[in-house]
């Protein structure tokens, strides 16, 4: 029976958390299905076995951490054929439909070895070991909700939500009795850690859930941080009439607004090449490519898919790929690769109803450019006042790369890109 364990990921990761388990013991998988969805520091991922098959184990929890290289999964009845996928992402088959078999009554609890007491506890993850000796709880002494008496991390935590408020509150007997260091006249009187009932302390509040900075969500906040860190970035804006930019959009079906602002940046960088850099220890690279990235909202968070060599893209072809990965990233199928490697991001904040946004730049690029909601306004034309579709344009910069001449040159031109966008795609 062949192990199939947690491939190479890729981009340095060492380690994936399980999200979702695809398959159950007793099912047949085909080579090449995806049988486990993984996340990662960049994304949620489905990792396909090589193998075809029937599933006689699985290793591993929902939620616990698994480094690469660990067994993921026990095949039985394996065909001779061999996929050869070690990739995630890389499968050597057309997508197949699951298939699943009637389930046979396989327990998922792990054997274990019988100690002076009985049996030992039914532990699979690592961290519920942890988390256990931790706070000195006996696993013994845990009632198991998982399957086949399993023990959880949640079993884990009722337990020491049930014991904290025993252990930190004093009987009433032991309160009024006096301790051979402390004298009954002492003890009689009220300390400062000791309220009487008129002086109540104040309530403390409870947490209504506790979200762990992990996965893709911690990968977030740690560049967030390091970016607020080490880039001393500063901020400029500007107010344009967007008037035009909604006439090229409905005159070019396909292309959305991000996708022009995208376009328009790609420009902008080629005049201004200094904010397509970065700060690599003592020295400024300046580089060839543009890697566009743009930010996208998922129910699992903030992510920044990248348009590679961006630059040598038509128009429609970027809008075409800015839909692609969008659409990866909200369905959560979005490959590590193509959220690595950016060197210049810009985000559509106007779609939260926003008008400006002093965004934080993503490290380790320069700078980050983007567009608030555009709305009906009063803006002068030749002289008369006239309502107007306008927006704002925000540009956050690394001031260690250029100075505000050359931010306020390059959000001037995408200004004037925005405000004349038939003239600007033009001269493409």
């Amino acid at each position: 029976m062949p192990d199939f364990r947690l491939p190479d990921l890729g981009e340095g990761l060492t380690e994936g958390e399980i999200v979702n388990w695809l398959v159950a013991v007793g099912d047949t998988v085909t080579i090449d299905q995806p049988v486990v969805e993984v996340e990662t520091a960049k994304a949620v991922v489905e990792v396909p076995c090589p193998y075809a098959g029937v599933v006689t184990a699985r290793h591993g929890e929902e939620g616990e951490k698994l480094a690469v290289g660990s067994v993921l999964l026990t095949v039985g009845d394996v065909s001779s054929e061999y996929s050869g996928n070690v990739l995630i992402g890389y499968g050597t088959s057309e997508p197949t439909r699951r298939t699943r078999r009637s389930r046979r009554p396989v327990s998922t609890a792990p054997a274990t070895a019988p100690t002076a007491t009985g049996l030992a506890p039914a532990v699979i993850s690592p961290i519920v070991r942890q988390l256990a000796r931790e706070h000195g709880l006996s696993l013994s002494a845990i009632r198991g909700t998982g399957p086949g008496g399993v023990i959880r991390r949640a079993d884990v935590e009722r337990e020491l939500a049930a014991a904290t408020p025993a252990a930190a509150q004093p009987t009433a007997a032991q309160a009024a009795q006096p301790t051979a260091a402390q004298p009954a006249a002492q003890a009689a009187q009220p300390t400062a850690a000791q309220p009487t009932a008129a002086q109540p302390t104040a309530a403390q509040p409870t947490a209504a859930r506790r979200i762990p900075l992990r996965g893709l969500r911690g990968a977030v906040a740690e560049k967030l941080a390091t970016s607020r860190r080490e880039i001393p970035e500063a901020t400029v804006w500007v107010d344009v009439d967007a008037t035009g930019l909604l006439d090229a959009r409905a005159a070019l079906p396909g292309v959305s607004l991000l996708a022009l602002l995208a376009r328009f940046t790609v420009l902008g960088l080629r005049k201004f090449p200094e904010l397509n850099s970065r700060v690599e220890q003592d020295e400024i690279a300046v580089l060839d490519e543009i890697n566009l990235g743009f930010a996208a909202q998922t129910d699992r968070g903030l992510v920044v898919p990248v348009v590679k060599d961006a630059h040598t893209l038509t128009t429609s072809t970027l809008a075409q790929r800015i839909t692609e990965l969008a659409t990866q990233a909200r369905e959560g199928r979005i490959p590590p690769t193509a959220l690595t490697g950016g060197t210049f991001t810009v985000n559509n904040y106007g779609v939260f109803g926003v008008d400006g946004s002093a965004a934080i730049i993503n490290h380790p690029e320069a700078a980050i450019l983007g567009i608030g909601r555009i709305i009906d306004r009063p803006w002068a034309v030749d002289g008369q006042l006239a309502v107007r579709k306008v927006a704002q344009l925000t540009l956050a910069f690394d001031h260690r790369v250029c100075d505000g001449g050359t931010a306020g040159g390059f959000l001037r031109f995408v200004a004037d890109c925005v405000e004349n966008p038939i003239t600007a795609l033009a001269e493409l």
